[in-house]
């Protein structure tokens, strides 16, 4: 998430928060920490089991929520997680690292340096959300490339794949188990984000993942599924790329395009307006900008206040 602030919709016009997260067996051992409905600072975590030995894949938005996690993680097993492993840098999965304290936190070398550049800002964009004590707890641990880690029998591995929904997205692939924690690189039925990423890299990263063999794949948002959630995702991003390519060509802004766009099946995607973002970094791409460089600070912003535009009022926060 950008950090930045956006102006907050009127008090009524606000949702209930979403029920607390609940965890779902994938495998044996293998936990997905489910937030539904998966919009915006409703991730998904992994709670990894093994001989009595816990590792998380991720943690939460709010002290709040983080603490129901570690009560979740804490029935699962006696002892608290003493790893924490982060998929990027974005607050809704990194801000109860804190809540963790006996924990390890391990990253990609760049969430530690994004983390503490951002800080706290992404509490900035919805400030009415009960936030709770939040404090940064970036990685302690880092890696560039690959680490494995053994969880109890269980051998995890961690790759960094990218630029794609970030610079610095972290995989967690547990081979006896054939699951894949994905991060943000795969949403399942929630519009894929790439403003501070690549389009190109998300398409390049998408390939990788299929490349894992997965059975079982655990994405950064949304219900836990198969390679069909490989395929939703790379429909959805192909679909931006055409209307960048469309947008171009006509003059139009990115969020001129996305007005006029026709989503198709893609419109009942979750925080759909993420798409006048989206194309604005498709367009950058498509002008010539390489994948592996960010937008500028200033073009992220006026994405992040296009989205709002385009949703004709404050983004959707249930967290």
């Amino acid at each position: 998430m950008p950090p930045t602030r956006t102006t907050p919709a009127p008090a009524a016009a606000r949702p209930a928060p979403a029920p607390p997260g609940r965890a779902v067996e994938i495998a044996d051992g293998v936990h997905a920490y489910l937030q539904s409905p998966g919009g915006w600072c409703l991730n998904n975590a992994g709670i990894i089991v093994s001989r009595g030995h816990t590792a998380l894949f991720d943690t939460a938005a709010t002290e709040r929520r983080a603490r129901h996690l570690r009560s979740t993680a804490l029935r699962l097993a006696p002892a608290p997680p003493r790893t924490v492993i982060t998929s990027h840098f974005h607050g809704d999965h990194a801000f109860g690292n804190a809540l963790f304290p006996e924990a390890c936190i391990i990253g990609h070398e760049r969430t530690r340096t994004e983390m503490t550049a951002a800080g706290l800002h992404l509490t900035g964009m919805w400030p009415d959300v009960d936030w709770g004590a939040v404090t940064l707890a970036p990685p302690t641990v880092t890696f560039r490339d690959r680490l494995t880690c053994h969880i109890g029998d269980l051998r995890a591995e961690l790759a960094h794949i990218g630029p794609a929904h970030t610079s610095n997205d972290t995989v967690l692939w547990l081979p006896e188990r054939r699951v894949l924690f994905t991060g943000d690189l795969t949403m399942n039925g929630v519009t894929p984000f790439f403003l501070m990423g690549s389009l190109a890299g998300s398409l390049a990263a998408l390939d990788r993942l299929r490349g894992y063999g997965a059975a079982t794949v655990v994405p950064g948002h949304g219900p836990v599924g198969g390679t069909e959630v490989f395929d939703q995702t790379e429909g959805y991003l192909r679909l931006v790329h055409r209307l960048a390519q469309e947008g171009l060509r006509a003059g139009l802004t990115p969020l001129a395009a996305a007005r006029r766009a026709d989503l198709g099946p893609y419109a009942r995607l979750t925080d759909p307006e993420r798409l006048s973002a989206n194309l604005r970094r498709a367009y950058a791409e498509l002008q010539g900008l390489d994948p592996h460089t960010p937008l500028p600070d200033p073009d992220k912003h006026t994405a992040l206040e296009e989205m709002v535009a385009f949703n004709g009022g404050s983004l959707c926060c249930r967290a």
